[in-house]
């Protein structure tokens, strides 16, 4: 905890902070349109089945012409509980006695129906083409969209694993992660470095070895011991801890992707609900900066996490004519849901020792690319039952929600370097209880 004192000498949050948050922005800029590139990619199109007297380029059908398109489709498909053409059934033969029935109620059960054998003909005034439409992703293989978005996640998982080996070759570590690993000339560099860079003068003199060493020793000694992941899990605080975190990570990535990848399945118009998710996203995050220092680590995570689930949980069963509470509760979630990214990560940080942070952050971003993967393959659920995976998406943040209450708060309290500072922190906290 010692480092807070030579940080303050070099700058806590200064030009040198915020150049790395900026030079850091632009790399999570390029992932995220990659994901949500699938909404428009993968959009599935109004559709029906593809009808000889309808669709055959030679019109063979309807030679006179005497016939309206509109009367074509009435004998040649049958209408769903919402009284619209079926988007995957058709007439076996063609029921010409409807064309004798005023209006458009009537009843069609007692027809031969049958799947789209010969295809399906899509509606391209929004999407001219797009994987559904090239590889037939409707009716019954429409759980093959799922598949598909579960195959681009798993890339980022697998390509997660190894760019994080990759990059412990060029990546310059930080000062604090230096000291600790007794590399304490390469970590009176970076601190100079810091200094230097926010405008800090005569930081030269003031900082120097001796300094470090004296300031350090204690976590220094502590750091002798040789660490490694398995450490996460032999000491039953950081064994609480780690296993918490992971889980809430993963509880809130699950809604959080469920959600961003199936756009379609909130509204009509993807094109504004992506621009509205973005703006409150944005907005959200920023807010949740002011719930962490006002109202703590635990209470925020809380709150958003309990709100994700809730407007999840609503909003399965809105009817899908309410266009406007089904978009407003899905941007209620959606926020929340960014915004308990920002405060689980504030959490996690405060939570793990500097000597251990690095690989808990691995296994951290590991389940989170696992929950990232499995949340479009729960679509696949509608099979058994249609509101099914909204409702796991749901369900998952508010017992994470509950889960929280088992960590304790961190604001205001210095980072933990070592294992020992968690014991530390743990034990006056029961003091204080």
């Amino acid at each position: 905890m010692a480092f807070e004192e030579l940080l303050s000498q070099v700058g806590g949050l200064g030009r040198f902070q915020m150049l790395h948050l900026v030079f850091i922005l632009p790399s999570l800029m390029l992932l995220i349109p990659h994901i949500l590139l699938e909404n428009f990619a993968a959009a599935i199109p109004g559709h029906r089945c593809w009808v000889h007297m309808l669709d055959n380029n030679t019109g063979s059908g309807n030679e006179t012409g005497i016939l309206s398109e509109d009367a074509l489709l009435r004998i040649s498909i049958p209408l769903d509980s919402n009284l619209r053409p079926e988007k995957c059934r058709r007439f076996v033969h063609p029921q010409w006695q409807l064309l004798h029935l005023n209006g458009t109620i009537h009843s069609t059960s007692e027809a031969d129906t049958e799947p789209c054998v010969d295809g399906w003909v899509y509606d391209q005034s929004y999407f001219p083409s797009t994987i559904v439409t090239k590889w037939d992703l409707v009716c019954d293989y429409q759980s093959l969209k799922s598949v598909v978005q579960f195959l681009l996640l798993t890339g980022m998982l697998v390509g997660g694993i190894i760019g994080g080996h990759v990059s412990d070759r060029w990546l310059v570590e930080s000062a604090r992660w230096l000291i600790i690993t007794n590399k304490l000339d390469e970590g009176l560099k970076a601190l100079r470095k810091v200094a230097r860079t926010n405008g800090i003068k005569n930081a030269e003199e003031t900082l120097n070895i001796e300094v470090v060493r004296s300031t350090m020793q204690e976590e220094l000694d502590a750091a002798q011991t040789k660490t490694t992941v398995c450490d996460l899990f032999r000491n039953p605080s950081m064994r609480k801890r780690i296993c918490i975190l992971v889980f809430l990570r993963f509880a809130n990535t699950i809604p959080f992707y469920g959600t961003m990848v199936n756009l379609q399945h909130v509204g009509s118009n993807i094109f504004l609900l992506q621009v509205l998710y973005g703006a409150v996203a944005l907005i959200v995050r920023c807010l949740a900066l002011l719930t962490l220092n006002h109202m703590g680590r635990r209470i925020s995570q809380i709150l958003f996490m309990f709100l994700v689930g809730l407007s999840i949980l609503a909003n399965t069963f809105v009817p899908k004519e309410m266009q406007t509470l089904r978009v407003a509760l899905a941007c209620l979630g959606i926020g929340c849901s960014a915004a308990t990214f920002s405060s689980v990560a504030v959490h996690f940080i405060e939570l793990i020792p500097t000597v251990l942070r690095a690989r808990a952050s691995g296994i951290d971003l590991t389940a989170s690319r696992i929950g990232a993967a499995l949340a479009p393959l729960l679509m696949t659920l509608t099979v058994f039952f249609t509101t099914l995976p909204w409702i796991i998406y749901g369900i998952f943040p508010i017992i994470g929600g509950l889960i929280v209450f088992l960590l304790p708060e961190t604001k205001n309290l210095p980072l933990p370097d070592t294992i020992k500072d968690v014991e530390n922190q743990k034990k006056n906290l029961k003091e204080k209880a």
